[in-house]
């Protein structure tokens, strides 16, 4: 089998923990399956440093996201505060996730949804933000509880689950989703057994209910 890209998209304001934690379950998956997926840190710019939502945290972007690389394109929310005045300068969520939406990073995930070998996965902040570039208008997805029904505004079918699978795009729901998206993942397209010495290295078992749509069979 050849080796599938699994890429993080980073961006000024994500948050470390969508990163981190289901950074960490696909690569222990590559493990289990002697490498066959290559999992990276990627930004729209390119290589070098990207500050999260965090002050104290910044993460380095070893490559430039490529939209066409067989695998997956995984897509983390932002942290900061919920409420606050943009007109003041607060750095609030919406204000970030807006301000992905408008960057140059949704050109290229717009690409990559076009693409056949390549899945989408966001969650918590990271659906609304592909629905605020009006990317996923008419699929099936969830976000995060408080942005459900911005998501709903948006022409989205949002629904409230853990995690929704609308084939080439899988989305999740608040930030520890991001962790039972990445298993979810590695059971749909690599088996149960996979998934399960991943949930047995981590002590942690899925939660939650998971939507499969309805898609129309293959010509």
């Amino acid at each position: 089998m050849p080796q599938l890209r699994a890429q993080f998209v980073l961006f000024d304001g994500f948050d470390p923990l969508d990163v981190i934690a289901p950074f960490e379950a696909l690569v222990a998956g590559s493990d289990v399956l002697a490498g066959a997926l290559s999992v990276e840190l990627v930004s729209a710019a390119g290589p070098g440093p990207v500050q999260s939502g965090l002050p104290q945290i910044a993460l380095t972007a070893t490559a430039a996201l490529d939209p066409h690389a067989p695998g997956y394109i995984l897509v983390p929310g932002a942290v900061g505060p919920v409420d606050g005045d943009p007109d003041a300068g607060d750095e609030t969520i919406p204000v970030l996730l807006a301000r992905f939406a408008a960057s140059e990073a949704m050109p290229l995930i717009a690409r990559a949804l076009d693409d056949s070998e390549v899945t989408v996965a966001a969650y918590c902040g990271g659906s609304l933000a592909l629905a605020m570039a009006d990317l996923i208008e008419g699929r099936t997805a969830t976000t995060h509880v408080l942005g459900i029904d911005m998501l709903d505004a948006t022409g989205v079918n949002a629904v409230r689950a853990r995690v929704v699978d609308d084939g080439d795009l899988i989305s999740g729901g608040g930030v520890t989703s991001g962790l039972d998206v990445a298993l979810y993942l590695l059971e749909r397209d690599f088996g149960s057994t996979t998934a399960h010495a991943v949930e047995e290295l981590f002590e942690y078992e899925r939660r939650g209910v998971t939507v499969r749509t309805e898609r129309p069979a293959a010509a």
